[in-house]
């Protein structure tokens, strides 16, 4: 891991290079640390940190602590509740033959190592790789399980676009490019822990209807505010923001209604609750391919029902007779998945992406 950020930093040409850069040593002990730190309880809540390492003038305006706390799965556990909203991270270096923690910051440097603890014993080693870019998974750490997120799981034949984006290999520029707001739809629906289903149909079309039961209960009149949003100009705007993530968190929460949220692939919601049936005249789906883009782990060929139960079903049928479309599952154990018609393996493709969410 160590060598993976060097590599990176060397890159990018990282002039913080010796600010930011991680020994195997340090990286041991921090998830060493942190794990422990996981299981925790103070006051009853589980701990959820962030940790960067990196010195402190690598980065503008820190919080700095007047003396450096001791890096302990204890002092973590205690100072977790001050530091356990989103986008803030505890700042750690090396102390003469440690580590301490020396205050806390906001600001991550491009390809910072960034180990935040998500839940007990699962963290996630991850970094931006733009400056406006949201944060790219490098490792998951589950128990005695290690992920090595596969950066060439983009190359795939076919591979969606979606994918792409949470991969983080085709940095975006900002998050208002177009398929930034679907993963943060993903983001989103996994976040409400109820389970989902999305649809992303292409706009100007009703073909998606003949693979949807009617009537359609909860269809609406094409409901366009993050569509709107995206459309905007005055994009990066704190207001513009705010209310991205609200219209965003809106949508989302549709999909944990039985049944699917459709929408447009320009962001118009054109239903939610609706039940996916098979398109008259097509086969009933019988196998897809899956993949999950973590090194060492094969493509297998399986019943989509072995994935989940009705809803990765119907889901992967809708992939199957909607060939223009992507459908999006989360479970409600925290699994998630995207399918997709591949036009080079002429069979729905399910990519496993839960690891790239966390």
């Amino acid at each position: 891991m160590a060598d993976y950020f060097r590599r990176h930093l060397a890159e990018a040409a990282s002039p913080n290079a010796a600010r930011l850069l991680p020994d195997a040593e340090s990286i041991e002990a921090m998830a060493d640390t942190a794990f422990w730190a996981s299981l925790r309880r103070e006051e009853g809540y589980v701990p959820k940190i962030s940790l960067a390492f990196l010195r402190p003038e690598a980065v503008s305006s820190p919080l700095l602590f007047e003396r450096p706390l001791p890096f302990t799965a204890a002092a973590l556990a205690k100072l977790a509740p001050a530091v356990e909203r989103p986008g803030i991270h505890l700042g750690i270096w090396r102390n003469g033959d440690g580590l301490s923690v020396w205050g806390t910051l906001r600001d991550i440097p491009t390809f910072s190592f960034v180990l935040e603890v998500v839940e007990p014993g699962l963290l996630v080693v991850k970094h931006r790789r733009s400056e406006a870019g949201k944060f790219v998974n490098v490792v998951v750490l589950e128990g005695d399980r290690i992920k090595i997120v596969d950066e060439g799981a983009s190359g795939l034949p076919d591979c969606p676009a979606l994918l792409t984006s949470l991969l983080g290999f085709r940095a975006p520029a900002s998050r208002d490019e177009g398929v930034n707001a679907l993963v943060e739809l993903a983001v989103s629906m996994r976040a409400h822990g109820r389970g989902g289903s999305l649809l992303v149909v292409p706009a100007g079309t009703t073909a998606w209807r003949e693979s949807i039961l009617q009537p359609v209960v909860y269809g609406v009149v094409p409901y366009t505010e993050l569509a709107d949003l995206m459309r905007e100009e005055r994009r990066h705007d704190r207001e513009w923001e705010d209310a991205l993530d609200r219209a965003i968190d809106a949508l989302a929460g549709l999909t944990a209604v039985d049944g699917a949220t459709v929408m447009t692939d320009r962001y118009d919601l054109l239903a939610f609750g609706a039940k996916i049936g098979r398109r008259d005249g097509l086969p009933r789906i019988q196998e897809v391919i899956v993949t999950e883009p973590i090194e060492g782990t094969t493509a297998a060929t399986v019943h989509p029902a072995e994935l989940g139960g009705t809803r990765h079903l119907s889901a992967a049928q809708f992939a199957q007779d909607q060939q223009d479309a992507l459908a999006l599952v989360a479970s409600q154990d925290g699994r998630f998945t995207l399918f997709a018609w591949s036009g080079c393996e002429q069979m729905v493709h399910a990519h496993r992406v839960e690891s790239l969410l966390l």
